[in-house]
């Protein structure tokens, strides 16, 4: 890694490597360029989280910022991606691609977090721009593909209720191993109550989940049990401060 973004590796118990990303720039901003890359090497296990959330700024007008991200996860691997919630504020621009290599037995942990503005400090996103791109690929293949493009009046869009029902908040979760089925009904039980929550199996060890919330709090409150479960209770400790 190189300019503004560092590696922090806290103590943690167990065989896990755990990595925390600082971008001690503080956020991202138009003309940004940040690429993470990481490689679970065979029968490896690594987990990597970020210190604090990101956040996007105000970008100057045709600037873009942009996050690529690319994992790894050999053969028996396992790989948690947990970064804490990326901000979006009034007049960002961003861009992120995300793409994860997965051997044939690999398994993958992978939650995405994003607020529109803090709710808190009465913040509305009225023009932005964000695009986001998740791949996964499992021995060569498509595994899961998905795109989000959001631009102008993020909070109007959010508004439409075949979009977001109002929220502010929204997370994607996917989760590669081979007890996917289990966990899948396992998360429906404890979103029953949820109308802005679902899960489903796209393969048969592979679930992807999403939430949609009122505010980066009722995200937190939605998500901590799902991915306590699934880390089996070794969240990074960053997600509780």
């Amino acid at each position: 890694m190189e300019g503004a973004l560092k590696l922090l590796f806290p103590h943690r118990d167990g065989s896990a490597l755990q990595a925390m990303i600082v971008n001690s720039a503080g956020g991202i901003t138009g003309g940004d360029r940040f690429t993470i890359e990481a490689h679970a090497e065979a029968g490896a296990a690594l987990t990597l989280t970020t210190q604090a959330c990101e956040r996007a700024y105000r970008a100057q007008p045709g600037e873009v910022g942009e996050l690529k991200v690319r994992l790894v996860a050999e053969a028996g691997g396992r790989l948690e991606w947990l970064p804490q919630e990326t901000i979006l504020f009034q007049c960002s621009a961003l861009r992120r691609h995300l793409r994860v290599d997965l051997a044939a037995d690999a398994q993958l942990l992978l939650c995405e977090p994003i607020i529109l503005g803090r709710a808190a400090m009465g913040e509305a996103v009225t023009q932005a721009f964000f695009a986001d791109r998740v791949e996964i690929f499992r021995d060569g293949r498509e595994l899961f593909i998905d795109a989000t493009r959001l631009s102008g009046d993020l909070a109007a869009q959010m508004d439409n209720p075949a979009v977001g029902r109002g929220a502010r908040a929204m997370a994607l979760v996917a989760y590669v191993a081979p007890n996917a089925e289990a966990e899948r009904d396992r998360i429906r039980a404890m979103w029953a109550d949820d109308p802005l929550a679902g899960v489903s199996l796209i393969a048969p060890d592979t679930l992807v989940a999403r939430v949609l919330a009122s505010d980066g709090f009722a995200l937190r409150q939605r998500l901590l049990p799902v991915l306590d479960r699934l880390t089996g209770n070794t969240l990074p400790r960053s997600w509780r401060l």
